[in-house]
């Protein structure tokens, strides 16, 4: 499907001049959102896009340009404004495109025709579906704020003068659901999903069952007293920790002192049950891919491993500046240059019983969800606070909802004192897998 792609890559390349290294970044996609509310269609759209992103590198100088177009012509003049460009950059002299390293991009099944055939009708059939399945989930779900599906297919192709040379196609799709639920004067709210690379994946009653528990389990919450606890996160909320701690182990972030972990490498910087890895290769995370931004085959990189500090990831810029090698985990769009990202985190070596784990805990609190995690934490000290709501645990057993609380620590406090890895991997919209996760000694404020 994506020969077309590559064809323009490859042309725009064989345009380069003496003295210039040239890439060219090739990109089409379609995404589809249909939302639907009391057995009727409330939204359907679907949108296209595709578009082309040049970059130029002469001398140590970098001059990049885009078209939201693949029109030969428009090509050309961005070709043109990408030379320009050139001469108004700053001299960098880790500048310059990824060259290839040898490592195989693997070969994962990322696209399937399924996602791409699925008729319209379909799909709001199974977002209707989803509607049907919330309000037979429990008695107490009085409102549906929203039930949707949407899926979508990403192509994309890349050239450079420097060999590299890539191409590759993606789908994936989710049901996705908010409910309300409500008993007497009280109502809470919920959210459920369910993500695959077909429709056939889907589980309309997962997502409703799952929004249905997160909503009617709050029922009746609390403000909680104050006090030191042992915290289990919901794999919700790991997966968003995992998504804020990969900030703070990308090169660029390292590189400009963004990080508290820099010049911590080898270092015990977590419990030795942590082992944390990226791992893009792994076709069950919604964000795996076989190469990143700059067409280097992605891979799998150890970060942490047994609560030590093993690396960082890089692109080929931070990697020329740490004087290392990229680990494939440039990130960006035909609309940019690359930066430096993890590209699909999880914790790895998880042996523990989610239910065994609430079981082990005397006093304290399963969060199910948090609020402005991304904005509650400093990278660089590594301090954090967020609101959350959940359910106390005593003596082992789930006990009555608690909201408006905060919970709060440091990232190095949170690392240090995990006390349980769940095995209960889940796959979720995001770049991070979720799991069970036990910490001790969290603070949460209350009443």
């Amino acid at each position: 499907m994506t020969d077309d792609l590559l064809a323009i890559a490859d042309r725009v390349v064989a345009m380069a001049a003496p003295g210039e290294q040239l890439e060219a970044v090739v990109v089409r996609g379609t995404e589809t959102e249909i939302r639907v509310h009391s057995g009727d269609v409330e939204s359907l759209s679907s949108a296209q896009s595709q578009g082309v992103g040049v970059r130029v590198v002469r001398d140590g100088r970098q001059g990049f340009a885009y078209v939201g177009s693949l029109d030969a012509d428009a090509i050309a003049q961005t070709l043109a404004e990408a030379r320009d460009n050139v001469a108004f950059a700053t001299f960098d002299e880790f500048a310059g495109l990824a060259e290839p390293d040898g490592v195989a991009p693997a070969v994962l099944d990322l696209h399937r025709d399924g996602c791409v055939t699925f008729a319209p009708e379909d799909k709001v059939a199974l977002a209707l579906e989803l509607e049907r399945a919330v309000f037979g989930a429990d008695a107490r779900i009085t409102g549906l704020e929203s039930a949707e599906y949407a899926d979508s297919l990403s192509e994309a192709a890349i050239a450079t003068t420097t060999g590299v040379r890539s191409a590759g196609s993606e789908t994936s799709c989710w049901l996705a659901t908010y409910v309300m639920a409500a008993e007497g004067a009280d109502t809470q709210t919920g959210f459920g999903f369910s993500v695959g690379r077909e429709p056939s994946e889907l589980d309309p009653s997962i997502a409703a069952r799952d929004a249905a528990d997160r909503a009617t389990r709050m029922l009746g919450a609390t403000q909680p007293a104050s006090g030191r606890f042992t915290v289990v996160l919901d794999p919700w909320v790991t997966a968003q920790l995992l998504a804020v701690l990969g900030h703070t182990l990308d090169g660029d972030s390292v590189q400009k002192g963004r990080s508290f972990l820099a010049d911590r490498l080898g270092e015990h910087v977590a419990s030795a049950l942590v082992t944390l890895v990226d791992d893009p290769t792994d076709a069950r995370a919604f964000t795996a891919t076989d190469v990143d931004g700059e067409g280097l085959a992605a891979r799998r990189n150890e970060l942490i491993v047994d609560g030590v500090l093993r690396g960082f990831v890089h692109n080929a810029r931070s990697a020329r500046r740490a004087g290392t090698v990229s680990t494939g985990n440039a990130v960006r769009g035909f609309r940019s240059t690359p930066s430096v990202g993890c590209l699909a985190l999880s914790l790895v070596g998880g042996t523990a019983d989610p239910a065994a784990m609430i079981a082990a805990v005397d006093d304290g609190v399963l969060v199910q969800d948090v609020a402005g995690l991304h904005s509650g934490v400093n990278p660089v000290s590594g301090d954090f606070s967020t609101g959350a709501e959940g359910l106390r645990i005593r003596n082992g057993t789930l006990a009555e909802p608690v909201r408006e609380f905060t919970i709060a620590s440091t990232l190095q406090r949170m690392l240090r004192d995990v006390v349980a890895v769940g095995h209960d991997h889940t796959y979720l919209p995001m770049n991070a897998t979720g799991v069970s996760l036990a910490v001790a000694d969290v603070t949460v404020s209350g009443r």
